[in-house]
């Protein structure tokens, strides 16, 4: 492992949590695809198997935090290979089971295993990568996630014709097993926080009530700041085809096409987010800029009726500046995170993101049953506003300055 150059550590790093966060969110969208033959298998309803996905959602949520306390406690990799070991063993039960009660325990159980990524890959992140490069780490963390999502639907089905969909959901089980192993024999390159400080023959800061720095004012700001950001991204991806489609007039063809650009750039965001987050410290005004173009480019398209092709051009300039805010927002949390802090702090912010897409679609799905469909991305352009306003809160000196003195 000593041999390892800096740009070798870096890449080894990112690879191991990176695997694993695409991992984790693969697992989030891999019985979707399924639900026609898992409607069959089980004799139940759509609605009974989609609740199977919220329960996922809801019980990573609930148990980040926790997560995020013993990241700090025990250290990052012990909940890392947990975390992978129970999303293995509970999609391989799945393919195996029998009855939807079963199926109902295991994705719930599997909701406490995907719960440990963001504290534990984050803590991993700060306590691993050299400072230089902690932007583009955080952009590559995001878009691995994005990765996974982005390959699962189409990985279940094109598994599902070839063997079967019980194979195919066991097949994609063993990949846990896989990075699991990957964990095991290179798991020494992975510090958090605490390994960190030790190694320079220093502690992690004197530990602090979880709860007095969860509630700490900065943190909760980017708490907010984490929801807004994700009902921004949640309500595009829920309603802006229904609103294209019902106000603009276009085909459903169409409206999926323009999606697919602002979520496609969103992606090429995220990268590019990265180094621009590395390259300067004023990370609040890049996610201020970034919120107000989206926010005209938004009103515009909420606003006047125009040619697909423009949306389109609009749409892929406002996912790039989505994409960009997600490294900076990062960089914003790990300015006011105290040492040793960091798998309590990203737990607790990154519950805000299930928080945001959990509101998000009822809101809008709420402003077009009630015949506004116009506004809904009106508010998408609130939203971003007060999100402005979350981080204009956030004032130096950070936290990680005070706790170090």
């Amino acid at each position: 492992m000593a041999e390892l150059s800096a740009r070798g550590r870096y890449a080894a790093v990112m690879g191991l949590i990176g695997s694993g966060h695409a991992l984790s969110h693969f697992y989030v969208l891999a019985l979707p695809p399924l639900f026609p033959l898992l409607k069959d298998e089980f004799g139940v309803s759509y609605a009974a198997l989609g609740l199977l996905v919220s329960l996922f959602n809801i019980v990573t949520g609930a148990f980040q935090v926790p997560a995020g306390m013993l990241v700090d406690r025990v250290g990052a990799r012990p909940l890392l290979g947990s975390g992978l070991l129970l999303l293995g063993l509970c999609f391989a039960g799945i393919s195996m089971a029998e009855a939807y009660w079963v199926v109902i325990v295991l994705i719930s159980i599997a909701g406490i295993g995907g719960s440990v990524f963001h504290p534990a890959d984050y803590a991993i992140i700060t306590g691993s990568v050299e400072e230089n490069r902690l932007g583009r780490a955080f952009g590559l963390h995001t878009f691995t996630g994005s990765i996974g999502i982005t390959a699962a639907p189409a990985t279940m089905i094109a598994l599902t014709a070839l063997v079967g969909w019980r194979e195919a959901l066991f097949a994609v089980a063993l990949l846990s097993f896989v990075v699991l192993a990957l964990l095991f024999v290179f798991g020494r390159l992975l510090q958090d926080e605490r390994g960190a400080a030790a190694g320079r023959g220093a502690t992690a800061g004197s530990p602090q009530s979880s709860v007095h720095v969860l509630l700490s004012p900065p943190i909760l700001v980017m708490f907010a700041f984490y929801i807004f950001v994700a009902m921004v991204g949640g309500g595009m991806q829920t309603f802006s085809v229904t609103v294209l489609a019902t106000v603009q007039g276009m085909s459903l063809g169409v409206a999926n096409t323009l999606l697919t650009v602002f979520m496609a750039a969103s992606a090429a965001g995220i990268l590019l987010g990265g180094p621009l987050a590395d390259r300067t410290r004023r990370h609040g005004l890049v996610a201020t800029l970034a919120m107000i173009a989206s926010a005209l480019l938004i009103v515009i398209v909420g606003g006047f009726e125009l040619p697909a092709i423009a949306i389109g051009l609009m749409f892929g300039v406002m996912g790039v500046l989505q994409g960009c805010i997600r490294p900076a927002r990062d960089m914003m949390v790990r300015a006011v995170t105290p040492h040793g802090a960091a798998g309590r702090v990203y737990g607790f912010v990154s519950t805000g993101y299930n928080i945001g897409n959990a509101v998000i679609p009822v809101l809008l799905g709420w402003l077009v049953d009630i015949g506004y469909a116009h506004a809904v991305f009106f508010a998408l352009a609130a939203i971003m506003i007060v999100a402005i306003g979350t981080v204009g809160a956030v004032r130096r000196p950070t936290a990680r300055a005070v706790a170090a003195e």
